[in-house]
């Protein structure tokens, strides 16, 4: 009897290390699973084998004798593929260690690398992304959640300027800089409708629309293109004659991607003075802001069409009490024309700001570009051609467009709002002019007249990792909550969407060029 309870003490005794070990396999397992849960290793780790090597031999095996592809190619193995895929990724929310990353990145050296890319992806329905410039703000060029390559634009970015005939062919691997500056390079007297950052990709400012500061004067960037070069899902290049005019169409603002390949468009240059004129001028509320917006609000799409003025709020330390914020409202404008003439106009139509000649400066046109990137104006012009942004950030971006004025109260409860989130910023870009007067099915870009401006909810931060960015992303979308019944949001492509699907549907049924915001095959 004393020997059988010695015996299950014994048992007892070896059993319970042995418990012991097993728990603590599991919980270092559960441990190990859950750190893959918050931080999942690249994507194309997973894709990696025979899968990866035939995609690579059959772009070696379509490669054009006079234009060979291997040069253009970039995994793993090589040494320069972190540098290659970092240099267009322009929000760094999407460049942590734990961001999905491209098994393959092909940086196209001549269009027949695109068709052998679109021939072999198809082949094994392999997800292709499509970087131009990497200024899109959700990273859908270089990230997804599968297994993908990313065919690189960059090295496609010729600009053949013809002054004479008052056009050019812009590559869309090309920067708006690099179009701003070969344009001056030519005229003076000649500029193009787009937008106001320079290091932004034609590809993908042109396949959206592409708004800027002359659209009340000519529209959005779309509204001036007049042929383009367009590689469809079965790898043939075609201009505006042979795709037909759905297609071109569609991918002047209809999400170009969703449909195929642009390789270049031809634009038309618009006419521009030889002086022109910029502002920018600061109020808070302590110096009469909220007045100065309410009748910003009334007067700014209603100006002539030669002047645009952007409206940027902002919250910012008090200058009365310390240690308290305020909203600081800035007013940045470009004019189509000279001072004087400015001026005038501003102390007829928009007397609240109080503009002087002092506040303004005289300028060229590709001059202007400079300060409205907050370039010191006296740089040389050849900076436009540096296809690197002046700094990096974390960014989320949401926008809307507004039909109708904020009270005078819903701007004040507005303002309390801001200093509460203290770091969203407002951009107001008023619409009118020409604007108003394009119908809004000439291009899928819908967005024309009724609208007074478009609002840009603008959040940046420089703290890397997961909770940073949830808090950052979360103020954003805290800020756009608030303004959710004083603003009219609305879907993007309004009445133009059906037609963008029955397009899509005839060009691409398969939904080979898709991304995680393309046009679909069914409504």
């Amino acid at each position: 009897m004393a020997s059988s309870k010695k015996k299950k003490k014994l048992n007892v005794a070896i059993l319970k290390p042995a418990l012991l070990s097993l728990l603590s396999l599991l919980l270092l397992l559960l441990l190990l699973l859950l750190l893959l849960l918050l931080h999942p290793p690249p994507l194309s780790i997973s894709f990696r084998g025979s899968a990866q090597e035939t995609f690579l031999q059959c772009l070696l095996d379509n490669s054009h004798p006079s234009h060979p592809i291997s040069a253009a190619i970039f995994t793993h193995q090589n040494a320069s593929y972190s540098s290659v895929l970092q240099s267009y990724i322009r929000n760094l929310r999407f460049n942590e260690t734990y961001t999905p990353k491209p098994f393959l990145i092909l940086t196209a050296l001549h269009h027949s690398h695109i068709q052998a890319a679109i021939v072999c992806a198809k082949k094994d329905d392999i997800q292709m992304k499509i970087r131009s410039g990497g200024h899109d703000y959700e990273g859908l060029s270089y990230v997804s959640t599968v297994p993908f390559f990313v065919l690189d634009m960059f090295n496609l970015r010729s600009i053949d300027v013809d002054v004479a005939n008052e056009t050019a062919w812009v590559q869309t691997g090309a920067t708006l800089g690099e179009v701003y500056y070969r344009i001056s390079e030519k005229s003076k007297i000649h500029g193009f409708p787009a937008g106001v950052c320079p290091t932004v990709g034609v590809g993908g400012h042109f396949g959206g629309g592409g708004y800027g500061n002359m659209m009340r004067k000519y529209g959005v960037s779309v509204d001036n293109i007049v042929d383009a070069y367009f590689i469809d899902v079965n790898g043939r290049l075609h201009d505006r004659k042979s795709m037909g005019e759905d297609i071109f169409w569609a991918i002047r603002g209809g999400g170009a991607s969703s449909f195929g390949v642009v390789l270049a468009y031809k634009i038309n240059l618009v006419r521009v003075p030889e002086t022109v004129t910029v502002f920018r001028v600061e109020r808070t509320l302590e110096q009469n802001a909220t007045v100065v917006v309410d009748q910003w609000q009334y007067v700014a799409d209603k100006l002539p069409e030669d002047l645009f003025i952007r409206l940027v709020l902002d919250v910012v330390n008090s200058s009365r009490s310390i240690g308290e914020k305020t909203v600081r409202a800035s007013f940045l404008c470009l004019f189509l024309g000279e001072s004087t003439t400015l001026v005038s106009i501003m102390n007829e139509r928009f007397p609240a700001l109080g503009l002087t000649q002092s506040d303004c400066i005289e300028t060229s046109w590709v001059k202007s570009v400079l300060f409205w990137t907050n370039i010191p104006i006296d740089t040389e012009t050849d900076v436009l051609l540096d296809r690197t942004p002046s700094s990096f950030v974390y960014l989320k971006r949401k926008s809307d467009y507004v039909k109708k004025p904020i009270p005078k109260a819903g701007l004040e409860w507005l303002w309390q709002r801001m200093i509460e989130l203290q770091v969203p910023q407002l951009f107001f870009n008023p619409y009118g002019g020409r604007m108003a007067e394009i119908p809004s099915t000439a291009t899928p870009f819908p967005h024309r007249a009724g609208n007074l401006w478009k609002i840009q909810y603008v959040t940046n931060w420089n703290q890397a990792g997961a909770e940073a960015a949830d808090h950052h992303i979360g103020l954003a979308r805290k800020l756009h909550g608030y303004m959710e019944g004083r603003v009219y949001g609305i879907k993007y492509f309004k009445g133009n969407f059906k037609r963008l699907v029955q397009i899509k549907r005839k060009v691409d049924p398969a939904n080979f060029f898709r991304n995680e915001q393309s046009i679909p095959t069914l409504p």
